[in-house]
């Protein structure tokens, strides 16, 4: 875990909001009948409701995904991103064990 990598992540708002938005995939428009059996959502429709350009919100997605926040998948042409639990889990145990726990 590279908790400075984490925080750096975590340090836009909107970066910290997709993560909220991928906790419920009702915060977005239905899958496409041919990929309603795919979890994630399709990164258009996280581009669309942050209303941001196609080149930032891949950016985004991107250091989400190196921060390991995200799991990408790709089906044809779209890419879905769905939430890494244990990896988000694993991070803040992390930040509390540091902040918390006494350094011997």
């Amino acid at each position: 875990m590279d908790i400075e990598r984490s925080i750096s992540a975590l340090n836009n708002p909107l970066r910290r909001q997709i993560l909220e938005w991928l906790k419920d995939r009702s915060n977005f428009p239905p899958a496409l009948p041919e990929h309603e059996d795919l979890e994630g959502v399709c990164v258009a429709h996280i581009q669309e409701k942050a209303k941001l350009s196609q080149s930032t919100i891949s950016n985004y997605m991107g250091v989400l995904k190196q921060a390991g926040f995200v799991r990408a998948e790709r089906h044809g042409q779209w890419t879905f991103y769905r939430r890494e639990e244990a990896n988000i889990r694993a991070f803040l145990a992390a930040v509390q064990d540091e902040l918390l726990n006494p350094r011997k």
